[in-house]
């Protein structure tokens, strides 16, 4: 078994805080296997992370998650950014056509931009897997639908940190039954579905934490913009 961290952060999200390199400190401080940082539209630092992450002795995964026109989409095992604001399943071609799986994290919670609000359940099951354990949720209940959807429809689940400081890096874990110690055989698992999941709540005050730091970067990053 692998435990794999499939949903971070890095400061190259808008709403992230720390390098790449604080993220694979973490990983590997906390026993991970393998690593895949997933900011939001971004996919620079996720290469970065996966060419360094044998230094830290880590498999890194390449991944960004995607802002569709109905919400987030994890694009794991992809080499190009997936562009926002496709439709849900036109982000599923663009994922699969590059031989990457598609994620689908936090469904059911409308206020983190989930997609289940907004498209059919047939839609939901086409992903290759669903997130059912998220660290930073606050209750319980949005993880509990994903995962009886889950269940319900075969889909293969995993679990995310949904890290934005590096301390949370392994809040969440999918342990992953590959064959061995490579990004395409760690997909390969999840694909098939032939994984489980050990997930901690990130405490609230830690979540409250980390959107005000996520707000504060997003207004100083659009006052830099605005101002050149």
């Amino acid at each position: 078994m692998f435990r794999v961290e499939l949903h971070a952060h890095s400061e190259r999200s808008h709403d992230g805080r720390d390098p790449v390199d604080l993220l694979l400190e973490q990983a590997a401080a906390v026993g991970l296997d393998a690593l895949a940082i997933t900011d939001h539209d971004e996919i620079d630092a996720s290469i970065e992370a996966a060419v360094s992450a044998p230094d830290y002795g880590l498999v890194g995964i390449v991944g960004m998650e995607v802002t569709s026109a109905v919400g987030h989409i994890l694009a794991l095992g992809i080499d190009e950014i997936v562009p926002p604001g496709l439709s849900y399943d036109e982000t599923l071609d663009r994922i699969h056509d590059q031989g990457g799986i598609a994620v689908v994290p936090h469904p059911f919670q409308k206020s983190r931009h989930g997609v289940a609000p907004h498209i059919t359940d047939d839609q939901l099951a086409a992903a290759d897997a669903i997130e059912v354990y998220n660290s930073r949720l606050f209750t319980g209940r949005a993880n509990r639908q994903a995962e009886q959807f889950a269940l319900e429809h075969d889909r293969p689940m995993t679990a995310g940190s949904d890290a934005h400081i590096s301390e949370l890096v392994g809040q969440a874990v999918t342990e992953v039954d590959a064959d061995e110690p490579t990004a395409d055989a760690i997909l390969d698992a999840i694909r098939g579905g032939r994984t489980s999941v050990i997930g901690h709540r990130t405490p609230w005050h830690v979540s409250l934490r980390q959107f005000g730091g996520g707000a504060k970067r997003r207004a100083q990053r659009a006052i830099r913009e605005f101002f050149g």
